[in-house]
């Protein structure tokens, strides 16, 4: 195999990469949303504030346990907790994290050299053993972590230096060094967790990492309280915010006027109907970032009518994509020609091929009602509603939803709205019995690293935890298991394309849109990264004062 080894670049001083466009609105301008207009960082902020007050608007985490969190609330807040041995930046690209060097030494060997002089928030040092144990609980079934597959190819782990990790795998895994950038890679002190067992992560156990942030306080039910951790190892990033206070605002018209009063600085995720009114406010502005979130409509269970390929081809037919995103989503979304958004590679070596490769896919499909009837005449005969899911209180999943039914309507495919309580939502994801009498669902998903074929194998193998139709294409997995194992880049990327051109055409997926994400910031604060990639990083560190 070429490219034998991977080496990411040293850390810049703000590990902030290139703006993908033009920059943001600013506050004293028209700040209404445009598509298009996006941007990956904001302007920094310079001085020090003792509190910074963020919006979760999808409610309270259940845990802040990085092997346990796959969800909008937690990640926000954790990425400012624990460190990762990767670092994702803005733009999707990759540097050093707690590992100051990861190498591939041979097709079999993935070595971590971890940066010295790091120390938890209790003053402990990091130790390899701490980063063994957070990866290895992983794989325990006692730990229910949702990330263990990522050791698939792991055939140990082990200390090989004072400040040394080595991976032994069964064969090559690109996609290895890149989790290590998300939750997976998020290293916790040994004895801390061991002691706290499963209570770690939760508002009684507590953590023990080495972020930016310490976690001062849990109030269920009111918030949480991060407190800056001044002795932080990365100097480049120390934050300027004393403390970051979490609210937990799930009502629209709450957040809005929150924002609007000042009582709240900001928030990722806005809904589309605050940003109208934010956007016209002087005390603040509103960005809009590049994002790895999809939109999909997806069969429940292959039993289903919805899980027949003609049927769904109608429905994607039928629907007016770009009515869709200026009514629903305010027009800050474009349209999604296949499972993943271009975001995800855009900091990929071979990121050019994967754009050729996008590129080449059909276009969106036109509005065309008279052939959509004609396909749903071919279909599998649909003698009752087909039941459609969405979480309760999900407004813009309401809407959406609200807007396929109307569109299903006219080529005679009746769809009946189901809305199901938080956990039942996020238990059908995994559960198939509760997917069992669900023939379609709305899902807002995202990418949470930079690569794309781990993240379709999820969905379009037999192996995968979201395919729930058995969907089984062997040249298709053959092609996707070739672009995790190809230590070349230039040949990930062509296995990957080669793949995405027959998935795309025949997996039983709806693909709506993939959004923009939305963030607002009161005028008094700046620094903040616009893109999805905050998920995924210590956003808050970057945040300062402005002075105004």
């Amino acid at each position: 195999m070429a490219a034998k080894k991977m080496l990411l670049a040293a850390l810049t001083s703000a590990g902030l990469l290139a703006v993908t466009a033009c920059s943001s609105s600013t506050a004293g301008d028209d700040q209404t949303p445009k598509a298009g207009r996006l941007t990956t960082t904001t302007p920094p902020g310079g001085s020090q504030v003792d509190r910074v007050t963020w919006a979760l608007p999808y409610g309270e985490p259940t845990t802040l346990d990085p092997a346990k969190i796959g969800d909008y609330s937690p990640q926000t807040v954790e990425a400012n907790l624990c460190d990762t041995l990767t670092r994702m930046n803005p733009d999707f690209s990759l540097s050093p994290g707690l590992a100051q060097k990861v190498t591939w030494t041979d097709d079999r060997t993935l070595v971590l050299d971890l940066r010295s002089g790091v120390k938890f928030w209790d003053g402990s040092p990091l130790t390899p053993e701490d980063v063994i144990h957070s990866l290895e609980r992983q794989r325990d079934p006692k730990t229910q972590a949702l990330y263990g597959n990522y050791l698939t190819a792991v055939a140990s782990i082990e200390a090989t230096g004072t400040h040394q990790v080595t991976l032994r795998t069964k064969e090559y895994d690109q996609t290895l060094p890149k989790a290590l950038s998300t939750s997976f890679g998020a290293v916790s002190q040994k004895a801390y967790s061991e002691k706290a067992g499963p209570s770690y992560g939760t508002a009684k156990g507590g953590l023990m990492c080495t972020g930016p942030f310490k976690l001062g306080s849990w109030r269920s039910g009111n918030g949480i309280t991060l407190e800056r951790n001044d002795a932080y190892w990365d100097t480049a990033l120390k934050p300027k915010a004393k403390r970051v206070e979490f609210q937990f605002i799930t009502n629209n018209n709450t957040l809005t006027s929150s924002l609007l009063s000042g009582e709240v600085d900001g928030t990722y995720e806005l809904p589309p109907s605050s940003a109208t009114a934010l956007g016209k406010t002087n005390n603040g502005a509103l960005y809009l970032g590049p994002s790895t979130q999809n939109v999909l409509l997806v069969p429940g269970n292959a039993e289903s009518p919805a899980a027949d390929r003609k049927l769904l081809d109608a429905l994607s037919l039928v629907i007016d994509r770009n009515a869709l995103i200026k009514n629903v989503f305010g027009g800050d979304a474009t349209t999604l020609k296949s499972l993943v958004p271009p975001l995800t590679w855009r900091g990929d070596k071979a990121a050019t091929r994967f754009d050729a490769a996008y590129a080449a896919l059909p276009d969106v499909p036109e509005p065309d009602v008279e052939e959509a009837k004609k396909l749903v005449a071919q279909a599998r005969p649909v003698s009752r509603p087909l039941v459609a899911a969405i979480p309760a209180g999900d407004q813009r999943g309401l809407q959406a939803l609200t807007f396929v039914q109307a569109s299903a309507k006219k080529i005679g495919v009746d769809i009946e709205i189901k809305q199901l309580q938080p956990t039942e939502m996020s238990s059908l994801f995994y559960d198939p019995s509760v997917r069992k009498g669900l023939d379609l669902i709305l899902t807002f998903g995202y990418v949470t690293m930079p690569d794309p074929a781990s993240y379709v194998a999820e969905s379009v193998t037999p192996r995968g935890i979201f395919n729930w139709t058995g969907y089984d294409d062997p040249q298709v997995t053959q092609l996707l298991d070739q672009a995790r194992t190809s230590s070349d880049p230039e040949a990930s990327a062509k296995a990957y394309a080669e793949a995405q051109a027959l998935f795309t055409p025949s997996t039983p997926t709806v693909f709506l849109a993939t959004t923009h994400e939305r963030m607002f910031m009161n005028k008094r604060i700046s620094g903040a990264p616009a893109s999805f990639a905050y998920m995924n990083m210590p956003w808050a560190a970057y945040l300062g004062g402005t002075g105004r």
